[in-house]
């Protein structure tokens, strides 16, 4: 089944000149779509107007087959959850309070956990192997850490679609192969469609079941991991030397 649809989509900042434009994808359940490029080529504009964050200025975006202008605020945080690059840093809060903010779409007026959501949060700590930091500081653990319980968060948020923008910017190279175990798992598990940006070439093309290349707003490329990572087509979408990538990449 079809969760993500976007065509021809276009938006900007605060009305001004669109930062991308033409973008068309599709993401189909149980599929994860990364998006690469260089910084500043348009990653995160696609991400946060496919997640609703800034408004489209042309096109179209369907979620789960409804337009997304359809969808009400709390169906959406039903179906759609996100995890951007800003560092939250919540007051008092433990890793088991962020984890269980997911669950707040489902708590009515009152935010009142009930023994089920309790369940959910902690099945969903185990999913992401954070059980043992349930009662520590949010703020006092690791970035690696960090980025397991926002996971869980978004697991308990029970969604149909998750937005990845640089999950693992922040992670040595043991967390940030923890953290892709984890994601797949529960793409396999549960058929998440997963649009996540990287910067990480290497990672992009192991878990990646689709591309879609992002240069100056515009789409420079997509397919299959297969289809995308040459040197010939790396090297102009982020401009390199071929003396340059024959050091640091062959």
């Amino acid at each position: 089944m079809k969760s993500v649809l976007v065509e021809d989509l276009s938006a900007g900042y605060n009305g001004g000149k669109d930062v991308i434009s033409g973008i068309s994808f599709e993401v189909n359940e149980g599929e994860i779509l990364t998006l690469i490029g260089p910084n500043g080529g348009g990653k995160s504009t696609v991400l946060k107007t496919v997640s609703g964050y800034i408004p489209k200025s042309g096109g179209r975006v369907e979620l789960c087959g409804q337009d997304m202008g359809g969808i009400s605020g709390a169906d959406m945080a039903k179906m759609l959850s996100v995890m951007l690059t800003e560092r939250i840093r919540p007051d008092l809060m433990t890793c088991r309070d962020v984890a269980a903010a997911g669950r707040y779409p489902y708590t009515g007026t009152f935010g009142v956990l009930t023994a089920e959501d309790h369940r959910i949060v902690d099945d969903a700590l185990r999913a992401v192997n954070a059980e043992e930091l349930a009662d520590t500081d949010f703020n006092s653990v690791s970035d690696g850490q960090r980025q397991r319980v926002l996971l869980a968060r978004a697991i308990c948020q029970q969604p149909r679609i998750l937005i990845l923008d640089e999950p693992t910017s922040y992670l040595d190279i043991r967390h940030k192969i923890m953290f892709f175990e984890i994601l797949k798992r529960q793409v396999e598990d549960l058929g998440i469609a997963v649009i996540m940006s990287l910067h990480e070439l290497d990672f992009a093309e192991r878990v990646s079941d689709k591309v879609l290349c992002i240069k100056d707003g515009r789409i420079f490329l997509s397919g299959k991991p297969n289809e995308i990572f040459s040197e010939e087509n790396i090297r102009a979408l982020y401009d390199i030397p071929g003396e340059l990538y024959g050091k640091y990449f062959l």
